[in-house]
């Protein structure tokens, strides 16, 4: 009984639970933060805390309806950390959304005279630690924030949190081209998962 149980609950993931697994998207780190204690689903021998995947697709649905319902325009994407650049870029450039991948400029949400000043109705952080500049100024001005954090990761301030690895190249890009494809599948833009074409590969960042 308890087999087909869990298969039905498998089979209720966005994508395969292998395609999750195969591509670290439940590995975490060797610390846990106490905010990130309940989205973790056992320790490994070796001290890696393990993300619970389940969680992380429900929040993956959640995110994607709530980014869905801003204006593409008006939602901003932040990745510092080199393995997040490309997919990040990515899920902005097919959704519409405003990107900043690598260095993030300060007062970028708060300096009208900066260049590139954009008022966000949403920040979208790939991590609220390499991210905390952007972090801080949604936090000034008001707007919600969503985080994709790690099992480290302090999320006092991320109001809607994605729990995955960050750090991994394919984990993100995994994350990032799901993010897309339920945006799109919020939005009515994309019918089908079939529909959406792209594929993880295309959202991976080149070693």
């Amino acid at each position: 009984m308890e087999s087909e149980a869990e298969e039905q609950r498998a089979e209720g993931l966005l994508v395969p639970e292998d395609t999750y697994l195969t591509s670290g998207v439940h590995i975490g780190t060797q610390q846990k933060s106490a905010s990130m204690k309940p989205f973790i689903y056992k320790v490994r021998t070796d001290g890696l805390y393990v993300l619970d995947i389940k969680q992380t697709d429900t929040r993956l649905r959640v995110a994607a309806k709530f980014l869905a319902r801003f204006p593409p325009e008006r939602i901003l994407v932040v990745a510092a950390r080199q393995y997040g650049q490309k997919p990040a870029k990515s899920f902005a450039q097919t959704i519409g959304a405003q990107v900043f991948a690598g260095r993030f400029v300060p007062g970028t949400m708060t300096n009208p005279n900066l260049m590139q000043y954009t008022e966000p109705a949403i920040l979208l952080v790939t991590d609220p630690a390499a991210d905390q500049q952007a972090l801080r100024e949604a936090m000034n001005i008001g707007i919600p924030i969503v985080g994709l954090c790690d099992a480290n990761n302090e999320t006092r301030f991320v109001d809607l949190v994605v729990p995955t690895n960050n750090k991994g190249r394919r984990a993100l890009a995994t994350i990032y081209w799901l993010l897309t494809r339920e945006v799109l599948k919020a939005r009515g833009t994309v019918e089908s998962d079939e529909a959406f074409t792209p594929s993880i590969d295309d959202y991976e960042a080149q070693l």
